[in-house]
């Protein structure tokens, strides 16, 4: 919040001291003010943090991508999309340590505000399927996976989302692991000779 108090504040002082240059005549510094004051008043759509963690995604250092993404504290104040891909890479990279309930909401609440690709919409919905199939929720994977089926029209992730159909077919329903919580887990019967 404070970070972009100042940047209001920095926005307007430059643009305010670019209108007093061109003014009192200064045509030629007034014009060199110009650059400043609009590479500012882009950071105001564009976030820096953001622009480094995807360069660092990239060139395929995930550590530093992980900490630029973490440095952006109120992704509320960005713009619509920009929110959304902060959400949307918060969840990816951080899955091991929000755990499974806080990286759905993230991806749900990314997808509900708009991915800009195709590709990111695919990963984020094959992501939640992954999700939903770990917490035994098999049809509502299968849905996500037929949307992501869909989005991914340039068969990126065609490998991926076979691999996850077939481990949808081994694994078991929402009722079958409720059952074996139940049944205290699966009991070994003695050998029979």
């Amino acid at each position: 919040m404070l970070g972009f108090i100042l940047r209001i504040l920095v926005s307007f002082g430059l643009l305010s001291f670019t209108i007093y240059l061109f003014g009192i005549g200064s045509w030629g510094w007034g014009i060199l003010m110009i650059f400043p004051t609009l590479i500012v008043g882009f950071t105001f759509f564009r976030n820096e943090n953001m622009i480094l963690a995807l360069n660092q995604m990239r060139l395929g250092n995930q550590e530093k991508a992980k900490k630029y993404i973490n440095r952006i504290k109120a992704p509320q104040f960005l713009p619509r999309r920009q929110h959304g891909y902060v959400l949307y890479l918060k969840a990816l990279m951080n899955a091991q340590e929000l755990g499974l309930v806080q990286s759905e909401q993230l991806l749900r609440k990314a997808l509900a505000l708009g991915l800009r690709t195709n590709e990111d919409n695919a990963v984020a919905r094959m992501q939640l399927a992954g999700i939903c199939l770990q917490s035994g929720r098999k049809t509502e994977a299968t849905t996500l996976l037929s949307e992501a089926k869909k989005w991914d029209k340039s068969g990126m992730l065609k490998e991926q989302i076979k691999t996850m159909q077939q481990q949808m077919q081994i694994a078991p329903s929402k009722n079958q692991m409720r059952m074996a919580q139940m049944m205290g887990g699966r009991k070994k019967l003695p050998k029979m000779r």
